[in-house]
C-alpha cells in the first residue's frame, strides 16, 4: 500500500514539476543563462588571476636571470685574481638562485597549462551562451505566438463572441419607443370623455358621431 501510495506521489511530483518547466520555460532559460554567466564571469577572474601569476614568476625568472649572469662574471673575475674565497661564496648565492629560477620555471610552465586549459574552456562557454541568449530569443517568439494563439483560441471559441452576440440581439429586439408612446396615446383616447358621448349616440341619444355599416348601407341602398 504504501509503496503504491509512493508511486503516485513520485508520478504526481514529476507532472508538476513538468507542468512547471513548461508554464515557466522562458523565466527558466533566462535564470540558467544569468546563472551560467555568472559562471563565465567567474572563469574568467580566475583566468585573470592565473596570468598575473604567470607573469610575475616570468618576471622573478627574468630578474634570477640577470643575478646570475652577473654574479658569474664577478666570480670568474675573481677566480683571475686568485680570490677563490668570493668565488666560492659567488657560486653558492648562484647555486641558489639557479635552484629558485627553476622551482619558479616549474610554478610557471604549470601555470601556463592551466591557462591554456582554462582559456580553452572559457572560449566554448562564451560560444556555447552566445548559442543560448539566440535560442532565448527564438524560444520568447515562440512562446509569445503560442500565447496569442491561445488568446485568439479562447475569444473564439468561448464568452467575449457569445456575449457580444447576445448584446446585438438585445438591441436588435427592444420594443420601439415611439411605437408604444402611439399605443399608450391610444388607449387614452378610448378612455377620454368623448368616447362617453360615442356610447350615448349608439343607443339613440343624439347624433351618431361615427359612421357605423348600417348607415353606409342605408346610404348606399339610397343612391341606387
Amino acid at each position: 500500500m504504501f509503496s503504491t501510495f509512493k508511486t503516485l506521489m513520485t508520478g504526481a511530483n514529476r507532472r508538476a514539476e513538468a507542468q512547471v518547466r513548461q508554464q515557466y520555460s522562458i523565466e527558466l532559460i533566462e535564470e540558467k543563462i544569468a546563472q551560467a554567466t555568472d559562471d563565465l564571469k567567474s572563469a574568467k577572474s580566475t583566468l585573470v588571476s592565473l596570468i598575473q601569476k604567470e607573469r610575475a614568476e616570468q618576471r622573478q625568472i627574468a630578474t634570477l636571470d640577470t643575478r646570475i649572469a652577473d654574479l658569474t662574471t664577478r666570480a670568474r673575475a675573481a677566480l683571475t685574481e686568485g680570490r677563490d674565497d668570493l668565488a666560492e661564496a659567488a657560486a653558492a648565492a648562484i647555486a641558489e638562485m639557479e635552484n629558485e629560477r627553476s622551482l619558479r620555471q616549474d610554478t610557471r610552465s604549470r601555470l601556463e597549462a592551466r591557462i591554456m586549459r582554462l582559456r580553452q574552456s572559457v572560449e566554448t562557454a562564451h560560444r556555447r551562451l552566445i548559442d543560448l541568449r539566440q535560442g532565448a530569443i527564438s524560444a520568447r517568439a515562440v512562446k509569445g505566438e503560442h500565447r496569442a494563439q491561445a488568446s485568439l483560441g479562447r475569444s473564439l471559441n468561448r464568452q467575449p463572441m457569445d456575449e457580444a452576440a447576445e448584446l446585438i440581439q438585445e438591441v436588435l429586439g427592444q420594443e420601439d419607443p415611439f411605437e408604444a408612446s402611439e399605443i399608450l396615446g391610444e388607449i387614452e383616447t378610448g378612455l377620454a370623455p368623448h368616447s362617453v358621448a360615442d356610447q350615448l349616440a349608439d343607443a339613440g341619444f343624439g347624433t351618431p358621431l361615427k359612421s357605423t355599416a348600417t348607415d353606409v348601407l342605408s346610404r348606399l341602398k339610397t343612391e341606387r
